[in-house]
């Protein structure tokens, strides 16, 4: 279950997810561990379509054809890593009907002290 916590500035909620990565770093560091060769090819050429499409995006004159292209270079080689990291499919977390009503009642509640909070400030 997800648990949102307001920042220790009281200013923002923060929904910890660092503990869902740390399986997806494990598969990957493994899968690395029992073929760098290939990994590494993958990693390399993912980060250069990553750049690529960054480059690619802010540029004002490309199509959006050339966009769709590095899109899919891109995810083309994110699919290749979810495959030797089993883990990716456990990312996004899968809320029952009871499990997301109570995060949305806790993100209510936390924004709406953060709301309160502010506004008492601002009339001080």
């Amino acid at each position: 279950m997800i648990s949102p916590q307001l920042t220790n500035d009281g200013r923002m909620i923060r929904l910890p997810l660092a503990d869902h990565a740390a399986p997806l770093l494990d598969d990957l560091a493994l899968a690395y561990a029992q073929d760098p060769d290939t990994v590494g090819r993958l990693l390399t050429a993912h980060a250069a379509a990553v750049v690529a499409l960054d480059r690619i995006t802010v540029t004002d004159d490309a199509s959006e054809a050339h966009r769709a292209i590095a899109a899919a270079q891109a995810d083309s080689f994110r699919e290749e890593l979810h495959a030797v990291c089993p883990a990716a499919a456990t990312l996004d977390p899968l809320l029952g009907p009871d499990d997301a009503v109570t995060l949305g009642t806790r993100l209510t509640r936390q924004a709406a002290h953060i709301r309160n909070t502010k506004n008492r400030s601002h009339r001080q």
